[in-house]
């Protein structure tokens, strides 16, 4: 009988206060900013891509959820400034889990993780990102491969004084 009336007391108890309800699909939920969401692969200041399709992050993800296959680059068809750059690419969501053992394995710093966490979809076969889903976009300066390298004269410029050098190309966009 007392057991009873103590759980009524904390039904009354809590009827009360003032429900707390998440708007969300109208109102965004703001992430932390280190938050693991959908990934991105990335580009160089010039819009050369970083991936060289070395296939590290496929063989870290222990749920088998990323595909690569590189290719070659040529003077004619240049992609990355190294002598491969991933040529397919594909991240299957329906059985990646997050971990972010990809990102570490990324020797170029090519693969991170952006903020976006609206995954969901109806159709199986829309969550399976290729490169042109997870390529990040274009921004002022850079031009869409495949083209000559800009920022340097061979590989070790970008990777090693590519910070410098792209400051260095900015600042000359800027006085333009």
């Amino acid at each position: 009988m007392f057991e009873s009336i103590k759980g009524f007391g904390v039904t009354f108890g809590t009827m009360f206060k003032k429900v707390v309800t998440e708007e969300y699909p109208e109102v965004k939920k703001v992430t932390a900013p280190r938050f693991h969401g959908r990934h991105q692969l990335n580009r160089h200041p010039d819009g050369l891509e970083k991936c060289v399709g070395c296939e590290l992050c496929a063989w870290a993800c222990p749920a088998d959820a990323i595909f690569v296959e590189g290719g070659d680059n040529t003077e004619e068809a240049r992609y990355s400034p190294g002598e491969r750059f991933g040529a397919d690419y594909q991240i299957n969501y329906l059985r990646c889990i997050g971990c972010g053992l990809c990102i570490e394995a990324c020797p170029t710093r090519s693969l991170t993780m952006t903020n976006e966490f609206e995954l969901a979809d109806d159709n199986r076969q829309d969550l399976i990102f290729t490169k042109e889903d997870l390529l990040a976009p274009l921004l002022p300066g850079m031009e869409q491969p495949p083209h000559p390298m800009r920022l340097g004269d061979n590989e070790q410029d970008y990777y090693v004084n590519g910070p410098q050098l792209a400051r260095v190309a900015q600042e000359k966009g800027d006085q333009q």
